[in-house]
């Protein structure tokens, strides 16, 4: 009887899948899904700031014609944007100052650090939900490290059971245990990727908010200015009255 053909092995990933163990076999599918939640996040991110970005322009291209606070919030009043978070952050604390009286410059720190706070408060929501890609490019790595270590101690210990030593016992199980070390670059490498780029979109976008904190602080000015040139006049008017009753 003339020997039988030696059987082909299939190294497709797949297979090599399924005849993983199963802590290999785990850590697998927890790249793979780490992997998926990568460029999920990417998708929902990158359409977020594109609306994010044409918003923001919006509100420059507003704020830029309006002539006074007043203006600009009635025309933002009805977006609910970002600019109307502004303008009326600044209008609450002009309202809450009337009480004091010729105080310009300190109403416009006290403004000043109302919108610093939140332009913070915008940033952070713009990294929202980036930092999982942080830490998925820093572990999935030493995760899939894990899994290859895993499979090769448990390729060795059959190796050891069955007292065979021939490249042919050995090559499936080590090819199944570097699978994983595969997968934890493929998982790792485009989280870093997307990570940085929407780190500058984020940055990109902050700038943006700071050019609207910069346009609001301006119509505060403007508006400050014009409630001193009616202050001054309104002297000028009674101290030409008193002039005059005095003659």
């Amino acid at each position: 009887m003339p020997p039988l053909p030696p059987v082909a092995m299939s190294f497709s990933p797949w297979e090599m899948f399924l005849n993983a163990g199963p802590v290999v076999r785990a850590v697998m599918s927890l790249l793979a899904f780490a992997s998926l939640v990568s460029w999920t996040i990417f998708v929902a991110k990158s359409v977020e700031f594109i609306r994010v970005r044409r918003r923001l322009d919006q509100d420059e291209r507003d704020l830029a014609q309006a002539g006074s606070l007043q203006i600009a919030d009635e025309h933002s009043r009805d977006t609910r944007s970002i600019a109307h978070i502004f303008v009326a952050a600044a209008e609450e604390e002009k309202a809450r100052s009337h009480d004091i009286p010729d105080d310009h410059d300190g109403l416009k720190e006290r403004i000043v650090l109302h919108l610093e706070r939140l332009e913070a408060s915008e940033g952070r929501r713009l990294m929202r939900g980036t930092g999982l890609l942080a830490t998925i490019g820093a572990t999935s790595p030493f995760i899939g490290l894990f899994g290859t270590v895993w499979g090769i101690m448990t390729s060795f210990t059959g190796i050891a059971a069955s007292k065979a030593t021939s490249l042919a016992v050995v090559a499936p199980g080590i090819a199944e245990a570097l699978l994983a070390t595969a997968l934890g670059l493929v998982a790792a490498i485009p989280a870093v990727v997307i990570y940085n780029h929407l780190a500058r979109q984020s940055a990109t976008c902050r700038a943006q908010v700071a050019d609207l904190t910069s346009l609001v602080m301006r119509l505060v000015s403007r508006d400050l200015g014009r409630m001193q040139a009616l202050t001054n006049s309104g002297q000028v008017v009674r101290l030409g009255s008193s002039r005059l009753a005095g003659e």
